[in-house]
């Protein structure tokens, strides 16, 4: 069973871990926008790590929380869910 982790679930995921709205699209509409642009910091990120890590049951690639941008973000958990299948 192969499924990517998405956008949305990346916004659902700000929302939860950091309190932040951000809408999908802009998320998939702006590949150079940073977190910080969104206004997710490094440890808002790293909660989301944990939350993954948690859901998945397996650790996500190291460097994940160091990711810039949300696109680099969901290719590298992506690899990670996918090493792990």
């Amino acid at each position: 069973m192969s499924r990517q982790f998405s956008h949305p679930e990346l916004a659902a995921l700000m929302k939860k871990c950091a309190g932040l709205t951000v809408d999908p699209a802009a998320l998939a509409g702006s590949p150079e926008m940073t977190f910080t642009e969104f206004g997710l910091d490094s440890l808002g990120l790293l909660a989301i790590v944990g939350e993954l890590e948690n859901h998945y049951g397996m650790p996500i690639e190291p460097g994940a929380e160091s990711c810039k941008t949300p696109n680099d973000f969901i290719d590298v958990i992506n690899v990670s869910i996918t090493a792990g299948a």
